[in-house]
């Protein structure tokens, strides 16, 4: 096993003894078996759970060193490991729980799958006097992956009412854009759990969009993860760094260092300021398993759960499940990476922004529909959200962008489908607009009509 497990096992005793609450969730589902790092994790936990079998509270460090101290099965030796073992557990961990969690049920399933893994290697070779058949090593493999710390059988809708309206009136955990146009038909900002999408043509702005939202987050007080597999980690920071500034890029270059210092010290003095992290992968490299494992090592050492992810962009990412080959339609490639990306959402509880390409008519076009997404239709399928960033001369003279509505599960659809935000590409940054520039977008119904018809196409496949 690796340093990883020995510290994921360590982590897991360390909150057994000092966070009650998690005990309680987590210990009928853990088992000695489990702690196979050394002979002191599994005397400790077989401690920990006698104490807790009897007196119904989590034992204190001092406590486990006195149950244990009597055991003949121990050596002194071991008693010392274990002793040595014990005073590094010290305080309890300032992890989220959730997290906490979620570890603790992988390494119980990842666990349980190794120790039947040899079971049945056992079996197969008949090493040793077993009383299983080779019949059963299918049984073993399966009851390993179905450890699940999941007892929720489904919602009675009689009985569970109260909790149904309760769930109705609850406020909605938010990530705002701070731009009005976006924040109306969002109503508020990005919920949990879900994909949002933008779509644009090369050069429109897709990055520079995402690297404005991870600078709103983080003035937010959010904490953001910010993925990139396609431009450097430095240069993703130095357009946060242009927005946050309020210096552009040009001159950003000519900034003595102490000018500098003094604007990120001002930038950090903030009582309200979030943390971002910056990850680069190769192009095509990464996927949600890989995403996933950054989450938890960020967590497990620098106590860091990100508010919202954002990966730049989702074309260009692996799928965990597939490889790519010719025989392989797009299709098929890009909606599973969206599953994997929305399903990353979920289990973590966060909204993902990623981005997407334009095909090569709809970046000649004027305006955009889902049929413009590049590579895939399954990419709308599986959004949440998705709308279209889009230019042209007279925008560009106005700096101005005008954005479109493609995808809306939180709003309706039709209500300001499209609208105007202004763009100051040299500090890339986004702003609100005067609401005399959304005049010239204002449609006439068979306008509206087209966008429905449009729509409607696809509805089969967009829910």
């Amino acid at each position: 096993m690796s340093q990883q497990q020995d510290r994921v096992q360590k982590t897991i005793l360390r909150n057994l003894i000092h966070n009650e609450d998690y005990t309680r969730k987590v210990m009928p589902f853990l088992k000695d078996e489990y702690f196979i790092e050394s002979a002191s994790e599994k005397w400790i936990f077989r401690e920990i759970h006698r104490y807790i079998t009897k007196y119904n509270v989590p034992p204190t460090i001092e406590a486990v060193m006195i149950g244990l101290k009597p055991n003949r099965h121990i050596s002194e030796t071991l008693y010392q490991e274990i002793t040595v073992y014990l005073n590094e557990l010290g305080k309890r961990d300032k992890n989220d729980e959730q997290w906490l969690l979620n570890e603790t049920e992988k390494f119980c399933r990842d666990t349980a799958l190794y120790n039947a893994t040899l079971q049945a290697i056992t079996i197969m070779e008949g090493k040793e006097k077993v009383t299983q058949s080779k019949e059963e090593i299918p049984d073993l493999l399966k009851d390993a992956l179905a450890v699940t710390f999941d007892r929720h059988i489904g919602h009675d809708y009689i009985d569970d009412a109260d909790e149904r309206y309760d769930f109705y009136h609850k406020q909605e955990t938010r990530i705002p854009f701070n731009l009005s146009y976006f924040d109306k038909i969002t109503k508020g900002g990005l919920p949990t759990k879900t994909l949002n999408m933008i779509l644009a043509g090369t050069g429109v702005g897709k990055s520079l969009f995402m690297c404005h939202h991870a600078a709103t987050c983080l003035t937010n007080g959010k904490s953001v993860l910010y993925i990139t597999l396609e431009m450097a980690e430095e240069r993703i920071a130095e357009r946060i760094d242009a927005n946050l500034l309020n210096v552009s890029l040009d001159d950003l270059m000519k900034l003595p260092k102490d000018m500098y210092e003094q604007k990120i010290g001002k930038l950090k003095s903030k009582r309200s300021i979030g943390k971002l992290i910056i990850k680069e992968y190769p192009t095509a490299s990464a996927h949600a398993g890989n995403f996933r494992a950054l989450m938890d090592e960020l967590n497990l050492k620098l106590s860091f759960k990100p508010d919202i992810l954002l990966i730049d962009y989702l074309n260009i990412c692996a799928s965990r499940r597939f490889k790519f080959s010719s025989s392989m339609t797009s299709y098929t490639y890009i909606k599973a990476i969206a599953e994997e990306l929305r399903g990353l959402a979920v289990e973590y509880d966060i909204p993902i922004l990623s981005a997407t390409q334009t095909t090569r008519q709809g970046s000649r076009n004027s305006d955009v529909e889902l049929t413009d997404t590049s590579e895939s239709f399954g990419l709308p399928a599986t959004a949440d959200f998705m709308f279209a960033i889009i230019t042209n001369e007279n925008l560009d003279n106005l700096n101005q962008l005008m954005v479109k509505q493609l995808k809306n599960r939180y709003n309706d659809l039709i209500a300001n489908r499209k609208f105007i935000i202004g763009i100051d590409r040299t500090k890339m940054r986004l702003y609100d607009v005067d609401a005399s520039a959304q005049e010239d977008l204002s449609k006439d119904d068979n306008d509206v009509y087209e966008d429905v018809e449009s729509t409607s196409k696809f509805q089969g496949l967009i829910v």
